[in-house]
């Protein structure tokens, strides 16, 4: 599993962007990928996830409703769909994966392939 994060940029609070994480791997679709994120000064926090086979879904209450996740398996891509934005979601954002057939969980412990960040800066 390898995993690479994109999409990120900067945008006004309201605005939309849609963050795309692309498995260069085969086994696509076997095991839950996650979004996580990291602001300036806070710690890495639980952002969305999606069982494998684009099973279940899980939100942390501050996004549910605007950060819609996805995967396209044809595209080995999960994508994460930030609407809504706020200056508050400014954070580096990163996608993570499991191991294959595992639980879908909302801790970072859990995950063991790590993309590289994609920044998200939202001005008001």
């Amino acid at each position: 599993v390898q995993l690479q994060a994109s999409g990120g940029g900067l945008v006004q609070a309201g605005d939309s962007l849609r963050l795309s994480c692309k498995d260069s791997g085969t086994t696509f679709g076997t095991y839950p990928v996650a979004w996580f994120r990291q602001g300036p000064g806070k710690e890495r926090e639980f952002v969305a996830a999606i069982g494998w086979i684009g099973g279940t879904t899980y939100y942390s209450d501050s996004v549910k409703g605007r950060f819609p996740i996805s995967t396209d398996n044809a595209k080995y891509t999960v994508y994460l769909q930030l609407t809504s934005l706020k200056p508050e979601d400014t954070a580096v954002y990163y996608c993570a994966a499991a191991r294959a057939l595992t639980p879908t969980t909302r801790f970072a412990r859990d995950y063991d392939y790590w993309g590289q960040g994609t920044q998200v800066t939202v001005s008001s």
